[in-house]
């Protein structure tokens, strides 16, 4: 437990700029679409489950599977480890699914084209956060989170849908379209990201399932940027050289 805490502590600095919706998210990142150029999830998505509905109980039950999986001490420091916004860090889940260690000194061209199409995705999420301004599972029973730092951050952040999800998410579908056969991995990897939010309490599994249909959206939009396309065709150029 101790070592969870020393984590948690070490992550609070990256977090901490999220209590922003209109805030850069991940540092030095370049969107390549504006929230107003992706589409209004708010126009599309249905609105989060009412509390006297079985999708809330749902939601309820799974909240307080998050909290059984904290039990679990390498899942919790693996979550509290998703939980980090700093761009290498998020780059460096995905390091071993890809194949190749992402970073801006081993893989420039990908690392540029995963932050930049990972802000360009979380920008879907801030008119519905904005819309509903659902209240956060950790905050509606005041009870403790794997990251206590950042819970004064996101107290007044809307929890629908889930931006960190989005953000991993969307990171392995754009790491797929570079390398196809390393999918799978990859998929369960940003899977994975999504879970890791319920296990530190911070987000209920329909903002997280919300979130995954949201990133598929962005990145599908990104494909109409000459930018990102441009930057996709480097990053595959790269891709081809580091593995020959």
């Amino acid at each position: 437990m101790k070592k969870i805490l020393l984590l948690t502590l070490t992550l609070f600095v990256s977090l901490s700029v999220t209590n922003s919706a209109s805030a850069q998210l991940l540092k030095g990142a370049k969107a390549y679409l504006t929230p107003d150029q992706l589409p209004n999830m708010v126009n599309w998505l249905p609105e989060p489950p009412s509390e006297d509905s079985a999708a809330f109980d749902y939601d309820i039950s799974r909240y307080n599977w998050g909290k059984e999986q904290r039990k679990d001490v390498k899942r919790a420091e693996r979550a509290i480890r998703h939980a980090s916004i700093d761009p290498v860090v998020v780059c460096s889940h995905f390091s071993e699914a890809f194949g190749l260690e992402i970073s801006p000194e081993n893989t420039p061209q990908i690392y540029r084209l995963l932050i930049d199409g990972m802000e360009t995705a979380n920008n879907i999420s801030l008119k519905p956060k904005k819309h509903y301004s659902r209240q956060r599972p950790f905050s509606r029973f005041n009870e403790p989170t794997l990251v206590p730092k950042a819970e004064d951050v996101l107290r007044n952040n809307g929890s629908y849908p889930s931006g960190h999800t989005i953000i991993g998410f969307s990171g392995a579908l754009l790491l797929a379209q570079i390398n196809p056969e390393a999918a799978d991995a990859l998929l369960k990897e940003g899977y994975e990201c999504g879970q890791s939010r319920i296990i530190t309490g911070f987000h209920w599994q329909s903002d997280v399932d919300a979130a995954r249909i949201a990133a598929s959206v962005a990145v599908v939009a990104m494909q109409n940027s000459k930018a990102f396309c441009k930057q996709m065709r480097r990053a595959k150029r790269e891709f081809e050289k580091k593995r020959k």
